[in-house]
């Protein structure tokens, strides 16, 4: 039992909107707007204060989030924002939710529980609810971490969602400055059951799809060039897999980005706080 893929990312801004504008300009297409409800203590399901749009990915997905609603419940999110604007979650994807529970419970990590969420999509046969049951990590220094198992990954996956003008076509890492990558890498290890592999400046720990990089600060701004790092932890940045190594997405972005080794980057500048290496 343990994490099978990286299966997403949340770039989080105080306007989604305009974050969202980026995100199409950068050749993204993205999921209508939705908002998120989840139980209240009563057991009631209920709008809370966050919405989304989503860039899906054949496997995993960009998820863009705000507070839209500052009068609700915002699920730490505006705890998030006022560090920065940027990348503030990351969620792993797992099989069963019932089971990981147990093994990290058994690990001694504190899991309160299953949480769950749900969101209105809108499907060509009407609008539907897609559910989530999740395992968030409490108080995690780094931001929104968690296991996630999607109950109805069919409405999220919509095929006419999936073709992006960039090529863009898989999450394949997510990237994170911190100040012991050791200490981080152990951690993460043991949440999403992979053995941490050392590499320059820190670890990679691998998935069956995708996986998760923890570096130095100098190690992050050698992975992401031109990175500025405002405070330790950061997620810095992510590397999206691409049909084209990158062509596309070099071509739209245009002046906004520049070629690196291995494919094209898009500063956080120019991203909602994300930097975004195509590849």
């Amino acid at each position: 039992m343990a994490a099978t893929t990286l299966d997403h990312v949340g770039i989080a801004g105080r306007d989604l909107a305009p974050l969202a504008a980026r995100y199409e300009a950068l050749g993204f297409t993205l999921s209508p707007f939705a908002q998120h409800r989840a139980p209240g203590a009563d057991g009631v399901v209920r709008p809370i204060g966050t919405g989304n749009r989503c860039a899906m990915l054949e496997r995993g997905y960009l998820e863009l989030i705000a507070v839209v609603d500052p009068a609700l419940p915002s699920n730490t999110l505006d705890r998030f924002l006022a560090r920065y604007e940027g990348l503030h979650i990351v969620a792993f994807g797992v099989e069963d939710a019932d089971a990981e529970l147990a093994r990290l419970r058994g690990l001694g990590i504190p899991i309160p529980g299953i949480a769950w969420l749900e969101r209105p999509v809108d499907t060509p046969e009407g609008t539907r609810t897609a559910r989530f049951a999740r395992l968030p990590l409490p108080d995690a220094p780094e931001g929104r971490v968690q296991l996630i198992r999607h109950l109805t990954p069919e409405l999220l996956w919509q095929p006419q969602l999936l073709k992006h003008a960039n090529e863009a076509v898989s999450l394949d890492e997510t990237i994170l400055a911190v100040a012991d990558p050791g200490e981080v890498a152990g951690r993460f290890g043991r949440l999403i059951g992979s053995e941490p592999v050392a590499v320059p400046g820190g670890f990679t720990l691998p998935l069956a799809g995708g996986a998760l990089r923890v570096l130095d600060a100098a190690a992050a701004e050698a992975a992401l060039p031109g990175l500025s790092v405002p405070c330790l932890p950061f997620i810095a940045g992510i590397v999206i897999g691409t049909a084209d190594g990158g062509a596309a997405a070099g071509r739209i972005a245009g002046a906004h980005g520049r070629r690196v080794e291995g494919g094209f980057l898009v500063p956080g500048a120019q991203a909602g706080g994300a930097a975004l290496l195509f590849r």
